[in-house]
């Protein structure tokens, strides 16, 4: 059997640990100097890292070169990344004045991320198949979710959003989300129907068209804030569909592999 060139195997993780680069950009961003876009460059930063993270398990499945050391280094990247370094950005930019308050929130917030990355690194080591939904949400969705309330504050001029403690909350609920047994999908199980092709597009089309006629970062963070309320929203019409089952030529029992 033909070995593959070792350079395929160092090529996803170039993108990983760029990934670990942007997280720390985006740290010495949020936490130096005083230029008023700093926690938009921070932002920023974490927005490309969440680029990096998806484009390094594709890179290791075109080149088939997926390994437990990936999965390792991409899970202790993705802690930096989006567990660390938007705590960080959250902390500098509006709860600081909060104290340890403010502290203890961003601290949860990190500490669910870590927790989180540590239950899919076990389960997916007792998996030997593409899961079909994720357990809790994922981390690079939470961080992205922070990046587009930065990027809405920033664009608004600060009327948005800054020292709120409405932030609070919002931390919070994503890092209950994170340990939660909350099932987001993960699409990978999605055919390249003529169906969802066309569903894609019309989605596509519809948030350009609302970017263009308001705000891209308002309609970002929009499409985050859904994102995010796919997970319980499904969950909550499973539960319903339990305690209100329908005639039983309609129910279909539903094997769903979790990770």
């Amino acid at each position: 059997m033909k070995r593959r060139p070792s350079v395929l195997f160092v090529l996803p993780n170039l993108f990983t640990v760029s990934s670990i680069f942007c997280g720390l950009y985006a740290i010495i961003q949020a936490t130096e100097g005083s230029a008023p876009d700093r926690f938009y460059k921070a932002a920023v930063a974490i927005f490309f890292a969440v680029l990096f993270d998806s484009a390094d398990g594709r890179v290791a499945r075109m080149t088939r070169t997926q390994s437990a050391f990936g999965l390792q280094l991409d899970s202790l990247a993705d802690v930096i990344s989006f567990g660390l370094a938007p705590a960080v950005l959250v902390y500098k930019w509006a709860l600081s004045s909060y104290g340890l308050v403010g502290l203890f929130v961003c601290f949860v917030y990190a500490a669910c991320g870590a927790m989180r990355l540590a239950r899919f690194n076990v389960m997916a080591a007792e998996e030997n198949h593409t899961p079909r939904f994720f357990c809790g949400l994922p981390i690079p969705l939470a961080a992205i979710s922070i990046v587009s309330l930065v990027l809405v504050h920033y664009r608004t001029g600060g009327v948005e959003f800054g020292n709120h403690p409405l932030l609070m909350v919002v931390m919070l609920i994503l890092a209950v989300l994170m340990v939660s047994n909350v099932r987001y999908r993960t699409f990978k199980d999605l055919k390249a129907s003529r169906r969802a092709l066309s569903t894609v597009v019309v989605l596509a089309a519809s948030a350009l068209f609302a970017a263009w006629q308001t705000s891209f970062s308002l309609v970002f963070m929009i499409v985050c804030a859904g994102l995010i309320a796919i997970g319980p929203a499904e969950e909550l019409v499973r539960l319903v569909r339990k305690r209100f089952p329908g005639p039983p030529a309609e129910e279909e029992e539903e094997k769903e592999e979790i990770a």
